[in-house]
């Protein structure tokens, strides 16, 4: 995937669990599981915005692009 996800990183530096993110944003503990690994195939701009509000970053705290186009990983 050219985009690595970092949520996890952020939510250990800022002392909060999942579980607690997703009671202030308002998803299922699933769908952040989702996003959190990485699978997700698109995220809401509203969900990134909650989640940048109440973990106080930046998105490019939680995406970076790894440089690649996806689906090119092996060429």
């Amino acid at each position: 995937m050219a985009i690595r996800v970092y949520l996890d990183e952020v939510l250990k530096q800022r002392g909060m669990t999942s579980k607690e993110l997703c009671a202030l944003i308002g998803i299922t503990e699933a769908n952040l599981s989702i996003l959190r690994s990485g699978k997700a195939k698109g995220v809401r701009f509203s969900t990134i915005n909650k989640i940048c509000y109440y973990l106080d970053c930046d998105v490019g705290d939680l995406l970076k692009f790894d440089g690649n186009l996806e689906g090119t990983e092996d060429v």
